[in-house]
């Protein structure tokens, strides 16, 4: 029973105001497709453990939100970030 409550539940971010605000506005979405975009320039990789605090940091998650997070926003808008 304990198995399947922990399968059937949602991640904590999934109906979050967070990726709500990312998904209804864009314009916030491309500001961090920006941020990792720059990270990348610098030879780091959004799913990178600095790049995970980083975003952590500035959005004030957890950082497992922060690549909840930034695997949304690079899924949506900007597959070419690495």
């Amino acid at each position: 029973a304990i198995a399947l409550a922990l399968i059937a539940s949602p991640p904590a971010l999934a109906n979050s105001p967070r990726l709500e605000s990312v998904k209804n506005n864009p314009q916030r979405a491309k500001a961090l497709c920006t941020e990792l975009k720059a990270l990348n320039a610098q030879g780091i990789s959004y799913p990178s453990p600095q790049a995970v605090a980083q975003i952590a940091a500035r959005e004030g998650l957890n950082t497992t939100d922060a690549e909840i997070l930034s695997t949304y926003v690079v899924g949506l808008y900007c597959p070419d970030v690495r």
